[in-house]
């Protein structure tokens, strides 16, 4: 059986924090020196290289242009590793898996985003483990080929599709959650590797797209949400898609100016995909009066996708030049796993 091979991707985040000897103050650590800070890693049975961005981030200030440099690396360094793991920020780190899950087609090697709580350097810190069963997992090999196909995110014990997941806890270890898809494994003693719940092998050529929109907007619903308000955001002249954020399966205020505001911006080209503000369940337009007009307005059902995998896809989608039909109908279909069959 081959050695297995992992390349190591630090952006920033609380995970690359270390004290500074001589200030005590918390500052980025550098990844030469990965193995002074963290010696366990050197009993794994792989061979880790590492590269980092020229100017690590904090995730808030997570950019597409940081998910095209990520898509980047791992393009460019595909053939020379088995698997890669994206060391990022918690805040935003299920945006950028969901980014790179549309933006690396035919993907056939595990790339795990992992991050922590703690600082690598304070006592207490979750990120020893999340980041040595990330490598772990980025190394597993199943008949001499990579176990998991896929971007993952892997955090306190779960390893979670990335484009399933989104971040839901401020205080705890356990702080994502894949709401409504199974976790492709657990660690515990051992790792369990959940077969079904993971994609299989792709057949095409892995290819990146590294181009994504950023015409797209967010509208939540709210009681109380005001005409200006919505005009704002269906008015921007550059919008070409908005995700309409909406209560339970699907439902709006039944307000006419509501609705001719969703109808004019269809109408004008703008693409409206309608995702749920709960965790988890489905939206299912027509189910109660107050979502039924909005399928024959052209809004489109986002089933039980994630905000951060409408946002992600409706980007990608859009940076590939699908409008009109041909969006509805990717829109609809599961590309990387984000949707669940009807």
């Amino acid at each position: 059986m081959k050695a297995s091979s992992v390349l190591l991707i630090y952006t920033g985040g609380t995970i690359g924090m270390v004290h500074d000897g001589v200030s005590g103050s918390l500052i980025p650590f550098d990844l030469r020196h990965i193995y002074d800070v963290m010696p366990e890693l050197k009993r794994l049975p792989v061979t880790i290289d590492f590269v980092s961005l020229d100017v690590p981030i904090d995730s808030s200030d997570v950019t597409p242009a940081v998910w095209e440099r990520l898509a980047g690396i791992i393009e460019v360094n595909y053939p020379d590793f088995d698997g890669f793991v994206v060391m990022h920020g918690t805040d935003t780190m299920a945006y950028t898996a969901s980014a790179l899950s549309f933006m690396l087609e035919n993907l056939g090697k595990p790339v795990i985003l992992t991050g922590s709580q703690l600082p690598l350097g304070t006592l207490r810190t979750d990120a020893r483990e999340n980041l040595i069963t990330a490598v772990e997992i980025a190394a597993s090999l199943a008949n001499d080929a990579p176990r998991l196909p896929e971007v993952a995110v892997y955090f306190e014990s779960k390893l979670m599709r990335g484009n399933r997941t989104t971040k839901y806890s401020t205080e705890n270890f356990d702080a994502f959650d894949s709401p409504n898809h199974p976790v492709l494994a657990e660690a515990g003693i051992h790792i369990l590797y959940n077969s079904t719940a993971i994609l299989q092998e792709p057949a095409g050529p892995f290819t990146v797209h590294r181009r994504m929109s950023d015409r797209v907007g967010v509208l939540p619903v709210f009681p109380g949400i005001s005409p200006d308000l919505v005009s704002g955001v269906l008015g921007v002249e550059s919008l070409e898609a908005v995700i309409l954020q909406t209560y339970g399966s699907g439902n709006i205020p039944r307000q006419d100016w509501l609705l001719n505001a969703l109808e004019a911006a269809v109408h004008r080209g703008v693409a409206v995909v309608n995702v749920t503000q709960c965790s988890r369940g489905f939206v299912e337009q027509g189910l109660y009066e107050n979502s039924r007009r909005l399928t024959g307005l052209g809004v489109i059902g986002g089933a039980d996708m994630t905000l951060e995998a409408a946002l992600a896809k409706t980007m990608h989608l859009l940076a590939l030049g699908c409008r009109s039909e041909a969006f509805h109908r990717a829109m609809t279909a599961s590309l990387r796993g984000e949707l669940s069959p009807v």
